[in-house]
């Protein structure tokens, strides 16, 4: 089941096209849309503005709202993972608490490094397949942890150095 929901979004992630989620910020403005009506236009650095005698969101409540949406689905969504390590409620409580602390840091330097390297994007949706195929024939086969932690950073190396070598011959032309 969810082995195979991974490799499929794992292909996904790998057939990422450079326009595709240029609209996901409608997404947001929809959503927000539907609670208060919400400007188009942005007004610094402002969350509400005044339009008409009417207050409005601005596009950048949007964006925090569905940033904020994330943080709890990905939070709600590790629970299981952490209650089939531990029943320990003060454990799971502390380790959801710093993966929404380590969230955000992590998506900036995420962000950061898939600037610079062309190829991470395609890595980590090969590493998606990868778990995915994994999970779905564990039933079957066992693979060492060894092996799997192996693979995986082949995978990122391969991505990283595939990036550099299209980097190096970018600047060269």
């Amino acid at each position: 089941g969810f082995g195979v929901f991974l490799v499929v979004t794992g292909l996904r992630v790998i057939r990422h096209r450079e326009d595709e989620g240029e609209n996901s910020s409608a997404v947001g403005l929809g959503l927000l849309g539907r609670v208060i009506p919400v400007s188009d236009e942005y007004d610094g650095h402002k969350f509400l503005t005044m339009r008409d005698g009417v207050w409005m969101a601005t596009p950048l409540l949007a964006a925090l709202v569905v940033v904020e949406a994330t943080d709890v689905v990905f939070a709600v969504d590790s629970v299981p993972a952490v209650l089939a390590v531990s029943n320990e409620p003060y454990l799971v409580f502390a380790s959801n608490a710093f993966a929404i602390l380590g969230l955000r840091a992590m998506y900036f330097l995420l962000a950061d490094a898939r600037q610079r390297f062309h190829y991470l994007s395609h890595g980590l949706g090969g590493i998606l397949v990868f778990v995915g195929i994994k999970m779905a024939a564990s039933e079957w086969y066992h693979l060492d942890t060894y092996v799997s932690l192996g693979v995986i950073l082949l995978i990122l190396v391969a991505a990283i150095i595939l990036s550099e070598r299209r980097t190096r011959l970018e600047a060269a032309n």
